[in-house]
């Protein structure tokens, strides 16, 4: 007769491993349903001081930094797509927490690089950007939106560079590689590896909003950026 005795001990404590892990990430994305619209901006100063955690999504213009958002969020509508990529110019605040209380706040800033676009208009977003990525005081995180088809763009480039220092002092940094539904699994695994290389320690992400990839390790690890006394 076999002893299992000694295995029960390892069991229970996997069992109770994934209970946790589930119950986290039905935590996460409960918090990041609570998503709200807060404030929009045509302007960094009319962007109102805020003390809770921010993060804030960028990317390349038609890179699906809208649809991220709203899968994330779970609302099919609470980032603005617009038809024509690059037109949509504010600085959009989502404000996030339980019962209405703000405890972090997803910031949506307008997409770069699109052809359509003015030149004047390009250069003084970038500026923009730029501007609210290095002042922004609370800023906690960010997000870059990246289609692995395509790979890092000279404005991606100029984005990490920028953000560098602030990373170097403790800004969290997420690259989330978008319509990854587009790729076979090879091709995944290997704008993965090249998308971690590029990144200079920050994190990077598979996601794909069509076939539900990578929406629970996005939202977990957002949650955790909000509430690292909650990650022990």
């Amino acid at each position: 007769m076999i002893d299992n005795s000694n295995l029960s001990a390892p069991v229970a404590a996997a069992s109770e491993t994934k209970l946790a892990a589930q119950a986290a990430m039905s935590a996460a994305l409960g918090w990041l349903h609570t998503a709200r619209f807060l404030t929009t901006a045509p302007e960094l100063h009319f962007l109102p001081p805020m003390v809770v955690p921010e993060f804030a999504f960028v990317g390349r213009s038609n890179a699906g930094k809208s649809t991220c958002i709203n899968t994330l969020t779970q609302q099919k509508q609470l980032a603005f797509a617009s038809k024509k990529p690059g037109r949509t110019q504010h600085i959009n605040l989502f404000a996030l927490g339980k019962q209405g209380v703000t405890d972090a706040v997803l910031t949506d800033l307008p997409g770069y690089g699109y052809a359509a676009v003015p030149k004047q208009d390009k250069i003084r977003w970038q500026q923009v950007m730029a501007n609210y990525l290095v002042t922004r005081e609370n800023l906690n995180g960010v997000v870059l939106l990246c289609d692995p088809r395509h790979g890092l763009t000279e404005l991606d480039e100029i984005l990490l560079d920028i953000i560098r220092p602030r990373v170097q002092e403790g800004l969290r940094f997420l690259v989330v590689l978008t319509k990854a539904d587009k790729l076979t699994r090879t091709e995944q695994n290997k704008a993965l590896s090249i998308m971690k290389l590029q990144a200079g320690g920050g994190e990077v992400r598979l996601f794909s909003a069509t076939k539900r990839q990578g929406i629970e390790d996005v939202a977990l690890l957002l949650w955790q950026w909000a509430h690292p006394e909650a990650v022990g």
